[in-house]
């Protein structure tokens, strides 16, 4: 027996049932409110022209986390002055790399990233790790630096700046840092 998928009857129930999850995704992302509520308008300002009533529950979920994606890919290069992540299909071909390749690769990322952090001050060599490589919350964090959440917040977009910063410098000078 075929069920019927369930689907969304309007605009207004798209918004309604994925308003709190976009936010959430964003907030966890960013760690602050306005940043959050402005990239959740963003992504359902992106979606409204491509969604539609009468769209499957899943598919319009699957839309919404991959157009939340894109927009907090073009926050963090605004905000940091370059795209932090790219992914270009034609110029890496990964059914022709070598085995083992991918191994080396993430070495030399674990290796690169490691240098930059090691060219940061303490505090924010701290923030950063705790934040991205442990994946604590903005909240957490501040708990474990003995900080409030908003000097977090702080700490965390300088120390964001920095590593651009030490990043681009050794991009000029010609080597990976």
């Amino acid at each position: 027996m075929v069920l019927p998928s369930a689907t969304y009857p309007d605009w207004d129930a798209i918004y309604t049932d994925n308003v709190g999850r976009i936010y959430r995704l964003m907030f966890a992302k960013v760690g602050n409110r306005p940043d959050a509520e402005d990239l959740t308008s963003q992504v359902f300002t992106a979606a409204f022209g491509p969604l539609h009533a009468g769209a499957e529950i899943g598919q319009v979920r699957a839309y919404l986390t991959a157009t939340a994606r894109t927009v907090l890919a073009e926050h963090w290069r605004r905000t940091l002055g370059h795209q932090v992540t790219e992914i270009d299909p034609d110029a890496t071909d990964l059914a022709d790399q070598a085995p083992g390749a991918e191994e080396a690769d993430n070495e030399a990322a674990g290796a690169r990233a490691q240098q930059i952090l090691d060219a940061l001050p303490e505090r924010s060599r701290q923030i950063l790790v705790l934040r991205f490589l442990r994946g604590y919350t903005i909240r957490q964090a501040a708990a474990e630096l003995g900080v409030t959440v908003a000097n977090a917040k702080v700490i965390q977009h300088r120390a964001l700046r920095a590593a651009a910063d030490v990043e681009k410098k050794a991009e000029m000078e010609g080597e990976a840092p």
